[in-house]
């Protein structure tokens, strides 16, 4: 399948549409909200159109998300973070299981250090500079599991080869 810049677009307003509607499916931890679909949305977004695409998708479902009271500023940093790393490293890799565990260093670790000086400089906490890697962690695995299990089923039935071809 030609994946014309029409198709790339339509794709990822259908993610962000599922990222946005599946917000309310949040679950606070510490100062942050563990929001598993996003990470999903991520990994999707990264073997589908790319790390351009996540990185954009990231932003625009965080800005939505804050909109409509579903999230906070810091799903800035550790979305378009996680989506960044496993966009490249899908990109340059094409290992699934790479890519699932570039989703989750690149929202929990550098993620998670960059929503440090977010909180403190932006939402006026004190914080920790590890303060949002173990939260951040929590809420990536919940989704990159999941992306996990229907990236490997999507590849075993034949869908995903098509999809990204």
């Amino acid at each position: 399948m030609k994946k014309t810049i029409t198709w790339k677009l339509a794709m990822a307003g259908i993610l962000i549409a599922v990222g946005v509607a599946c917000s309310p499916l949040s679950i606070p931890v510490g100062a942050s909200r563990c929001f598993p679909v996003q990470h999903l949305v991520n990994i999707l977004a990264a073997v589908i159109l790319g790390p351009f695409y996540g990185v954009v998708m990231a932003a625009i479902t965080s800005v939505i998300r804050i909109m409509i009271g579903t999230g906070t500023i810091l799903a800035f940093p550790g979305s378009m973070c996680g989506a960044l790393i496993c966009g490249l490293v899908y990109k340059y890799s094409k290992n699934l299981p790479l890519t699932c565990l570039g989703e989750l260093f690149g929202t929990s670790v550098v993620g998670g250090f960059c929503a440090y000086p977010v909180a403190v400089l932006l939402m006026g906490k004190e914080a920790a500079l590890w303060s949002y890697v173990l939260p951040f962690f929590v809420s990536s695995a919940g989704g990159t599991i999941i992306a996990a299990v229907l990236l490997f089923a999507l590849k075993r039935t034949g869908v995903l080869k098509k999809i990204t071809d």
